[in-house]
């Protein structure tokens, strides 16, 4: 099986984005996203790449707050949603469909670029092309905020190990029974050699789900 052939996580949230319940979990801005606008705005950053927008929560936010945004992910359903909140809100922001590691841009076409709760959704391969990628379309000096999974969170070792430190809960209700992969500080760092690291932690997102959640800059 191929390394594509394990970046399946979007078939859940496509089904996930068609239920306003489940919608209404995810329309929120993260802080740290929230946070980052001041430093945007230091550097004199306008380009913002959301990779795996959903239902476009980051870019909505961005879009409102001034900056341009495009919106990509794979799920057609979540893409629906969050054009129409982008209709009703009056902005105008560029959603498209694509994977997070095969980017359909030039190089150099953003100042920022924000994978939240994405590039761990198939094995080391997939998150290593990711990286590579936003490094590619990143200006020098530009700015990747994201997260992984830590290997604190509960779920690391759970179920079926499919690659290494990537693992499977095929009686899962959620989109875990899609490959989700786990790593330390070492292994992150490895993954993302193109940039150096302004932040870096190990949060808690909900009870026993540890995160690294970082902000990195682009050699």
């Amino acid at each position: 099986m191929t390394s594509e052939h394990l970046a399946t996580a979007y078939q859940a949230w496509d089904r996930n984005w068609t239920t306003e319940e489940e919608r209404v979990r995810w329309l929120a801005p993260d802080p740290m996203v929230q946070n980052l606008v001041p430093l945007l705005r230091a550097r004199r950053f306008t380009r913002v790449l959301d990779v795996g927008c959903g239902v476009g929560r980051h870019a909505q936010y961005l879009g409102a707050e001034g900056f341009t945004c495009v919106g990509l992910d794979a799920s057609e359903s979540g893409l629906e949603y969050a054009r129409a909140q982008a209709q009703r809100s009056g902005l105008s922001i560029d959603y498209r469909v694509g994977r997070f590691y095969e980017l359909d841009f030039p190089e150099h076409s953003f100042d920022a670029l924000i994978a939240w709760n994405v590039i761990y959704h198939g094995d080391r391969d997939i998150a290593r092309r990711a990286a590579d990628e936003f490094a590619r379309v990143l200006v020098p000096g530009g700015l990747y905020v994201g997260t992984m999974l830590s290997k604190r969170n509960a779920g690391y070792g759970v179920g079926r190990q499919v690659r290494p430190d990537t693992f499977v809960v095929d009686d899962a209700t959620n989109d875990h029974i899609h490959p989700h992969l786990y790593v330390n500080s070492r292994d992150l760092l490895e993954l993302h050699r193109g940039f150096e690291v302004l932040q870096l932690d190990d949060v808690e997102q909900a009870p026993a789900h540890h995160h690294w959640q970082f902000i990195l800059e682009r050699t």
